[in-house]
């Protein structure tokens, strides 16, 4: 059997008007189509059988591992946020921070560090409407040249939950009711009503901030406080925020209603088509930097997710596009 490459060639037609028709032609040398183990495939369409009119052989290892591939092409979705929209960018620091970390993209002004974004949205499955109430993904990876740093958060500064082992029950209320499979606010607000941390973050979630217009106007919180290390050992708790130099945009109630008749992905259409314009997204970063001494100054804990820091300015550390 001859396994060598060969031309195909592709006829295309084509309506140019109704009066006249284009045909274009083309050769097109396709590769040779192999198993996993590199091995040529003789026949892609005939199952091996015994005799013409036999039994199918299971013999047959290219049925067998097409029929393997097919049943695991799709990816079960991941549990929350599994529809999202992202994109490459580079993050450029503003000014020298190593007074406070040593991590690389902050401690030399002027340093650039390639970055990754990914916007989504937290409860629904990867087919739902953009439109539908919901905190938004900001997750941000920093390709540092000390190895990939995440910077993950949401478009909200605050959490429903300040402890991880209520995370499960939470994600649990919020997913489809596994008898109707539908959403039910009774089992949300079942779980949200024992839990009055939630009510901030519900305050949050239920304005106008929780049905945002465009991926490119929200702004992006790290939610939690995180620790910083400089090259001294000296340790400062930080708050991150990224502030959408495209300003705010939302929908209210009758434009969301309006949209979602028309468009399942508003979100990610004027995403990809501002980038395909060469309308580059920017955000500026800013941090709020607290000592650990100042930690018990609060009338709360400033390390709760469920809090923000209050009477702290911010200061610009860099800016990503």
């Amino acid at each position: 059997m001859n396994f060598n490459k060969k031309p195909l060639v592709i006829a295309l037609a084509f309506s140019v008007t109704s009066t006249l028709t284009a045909s274009i032609a083309f050769n097109v040398t396709a590769e040779t189509l192999t198993r996993d183990n590199g091995a040529p495939v003789g026949d892609n369409q005939n199952s091996i059988t015994a005799g013409p009119n036999g039994s199918v052989l299971l013999e047959d290892v290219q049925l067998i591992q097409k029929l393997q591939r097919f049943a695991r092409e799709r990816i079960p979705e991941r549990v929350v946020h599994p529809r999202g929209a992202g994109a490459h960018g580079v993050f450029v620091a503003s000014t020298d921070f190593s007074g406070i970390t040593a991590a690389a993209p902050f401690a030399d002004k002027g340093k650039e560090t390639p970055v990754f974004v990914r916007f989504s949205s937290v409860s629904h499955s990867k087919g739902s409407p953009e439109t539908v109430r919901d905190p938004r993904g900001f997750a941000t990876k920093f390709y540092t040249d000390e190895g990939n740093w995440d910077l993950v958060g949401n478009n909200l500064p605050v959490f429903f939950i300040r402890d991880a082992i209520k995370f499960p029950d939470m994600v649990h209320s919020l997913k489809p009711s596994p008898v109707t499979n539908i959403q039910d606010a009774n089992r949300v607000f079942d779980f949200f009503s024992n839990e009055p941390g939630a009510i901030h973050m519900l305050t949050w979630v239920y304005s106008d901030n929780g049905t945002p217009a465009s991926y490119r106007k929200m702004d992006g919180f790290g939610v939690h406080a995180y620790k910083m290390i400089n090259d001294g050992g000296e340790v400062s708790y930080v708050k991150f925020h990224w502030k959408s130099l495209q300003g705010i945009d939302n929908l209210d109630a009758d434009e969301v209603a309006k949209v979602q008749s028309t468009d399942f992905q508003h979100l990610t259409r004027d995403l990809y088509a501002s980038i395909a314009a060469e309308e580059y997204p920017q955000w500026d970063l800013y941090i709020k930097v607290m000592s650990p001494s100042d930690l018990n100054h609060f009338d709360y804990n400033p390390l709760d997710a469920t809090k923000v820091w209050t009477n702290i300015a911010e200061t610009k550390v860099g800016t990503m596009t």
